[in-house]
Order: C-alpha cells, then sequence, then structure tokens
C-alpha cells in the first residue's frame, strides 16, 4: 500500500508497474484540468430551484450553451437587422422605458450604468440620448464603443460597481442564480436592477430557462427587495420587475 507523504523512486519500480502509474497520474491529471475548467458558476446550484422557474434541457456542457447562444449573435442577417432597420425604433423605445426610469426616480444622468446582454448596444444608445452618458453593455460579441465582451454569469467588473443594472435577457441565462448574483455583487448598495422579461408566453428557442411567475426572481435575488412589477410591451415580453440593493450589502 502506498501511503500519503511517502516517495516514490520510479527507478526501483518494476517495469510492469510504471505505465500504470504514469496512466494514473494522466488520469488524475486530467481530472484536475476538467475540474478547473468547469465554470465556477455550475458550482454553486441551489439545492431546489423555484417550481416556477426551469432550466431547459439539452446542454451537454457550458461550451455548448455558449455555442447556442453564439449561433444567433453572430448571425448575420439578424446584426444586419439590429444594426439597421431595428436600431431606430429600438432606441426610441428603450429611450422611453429609460425616461420612465428618471420620472420614477430609479436612474439619472449621474448614474453609471451597465446594460447585460446588450448584443449591438441599441440599450446604450438609449441611455446616452436620455442623457445617461456613463453607460456601457456586455455580451460574448462585442459591439464597439457600446458593447464590450462579457459574459453575464461572470462579469468581469468590480463590486459595487454600477447604479443601474438592466437586462432584457433573463431567460438566456443557463444558470440564472449566478445571472442574478453578478448583478447583485456589482451593483452598489442603493443600486437598481430592472429586468425585463415574459411570463405569459414561452421565449425563443434560444433561451435557457423558462419563468412562470416574478416569485423565482424574488427568491434568486438574495441581497435587494423587490421594488416594482408593472406590465409592459418591449419586444415580446411582457413583464418589467425592479430590484433596489439592500443599503448595507
Amino acid at each position: 500500500m502506498i501511503h500519503a507523504g511517502m516517495k516514490i523512486d520510479l527507478q526501483k519500480l518494476p517495469f510492469a508497474l510504471k505505465p500504470f502509474l504514469l496512466s494514473l497520474f494522466l488520469s488524475l491529471s486530467f481530472s484536475a484540468f476538467l475540474f478547473f475548467q468547469t465554470p465556477p458558476h455550475s458550482l454553486h446550484k441551489p439545492a431546489l430551484l423555484p417550481p416556477d422557474l426551469r432550466i431547459r434541457p439539452g446542454f451537454s456542457s457550458y461550451d455548448a450553451y455558449i455555442n447556442r447562444q453564439l449561433n444567433k449573435t453572430l448571425n448575420p442577417k439578424l446584426r444586419k437587422i439590429w444594426t439597421t432597420r431595428d436600431w431606430d425604433r429600438k432606441v426610441r423605445v428603450f429611450s422611453e422605458f429609460f425616461d420612465n426610469l428618471k420620472l420614477r426616480g430609479f436612474l439619472s444622468n449621474d448614474s453609471k450604468a451597465l446594460c447585460v446582454g446588450a448584443r449591438v448596444g441599441q440599450e446604450v444608445a438609449a441611455l446616452k440620448r436620455v442623457g445617461v452618458n456613463d453607460s456601457i453593455g456586455i455580451d460574448l460579441v462585442p459591439y464597439p464603443p457600446l458593447v464590450i465582451k462579457g459574459d453575464f454569469h461572470h462579469q468581469s467588473f468590480d463590486d459595487r460597481s454600477f447604479d443601474l443594472e438592466f437586462s432584457n435577457v433573463f431567460d438566456h441565462a443557463l444558470y440564472p442564480w449566478k445571472f442574478v448574483g453578478e448583478i447583485e455583487r456589482t451593483l452598489k448598495p442603493g443600486g437598481i436592477c430592472v429586468l425585463h422579461v415574459s411570463l405569459s408566453r414561452r421565449a425563443d428557442k434560444y433561451s435557457a430557462n423558462d419563468l412562470y411567475s416574478v416569485d423565482p426572481l424574488k427568491e434568486l435575488f438574495k441581497v435587494s427587495e423587490l421594488v416594482e412589477v408593472r406590465r409592459i410591451d418591449g419586444f415580446g415580453l411582457d413583464t418589467e420587475v425592479v430590484f433596489r440593493k439592500k443599503m448595507n450589502k
């Protein structure tokens, strides 16, 4: 028996045993490699997901999930539509949404804002149009200068970076608990998170989860309070949910 701490002199081992030990070493090394390649967010799955939130099956790995999202984000026809035909209309509608947030006291010109899953940055352009100039978006594919490359499951920003975070892609989160956790981590105390979600109908084939009520969001936001829920007409999304991060968090 080989005990922990014992040194093994390969020169003194029987020749037949050397390939076995080499194979064992390589196997353990590969296992360690896979462990550290596993996205850290997948290790923090809640013991039990809220019943009104369901993760869609069919993703064999995190890379498979990312590739599925990229199939949409990099689709040349969609990107052309987003940056041409859809651009003015969506920037105008998002501007109305953000103006309304300003009227309700959730947003100001001095806010530092992040748009999570911003694709080509229509939301960011709208924020700048209404006077919130310190704003940026993140997405798997950058679209300078409005959108930088980023994974919303693991934001690259420091803790307490933003006064407001907006997203209309909650349904694209494979790990909704991590999606929300990263928003709460990077929000300043008292900061606002605004989500546009769909409760009345299922989202498109690129979605990774289905949400059936606001209750799961209230469970996922651990250090924030629900401020407001209202009906909207937001490009297929029907509900706006506003959370405020607690001041002592």
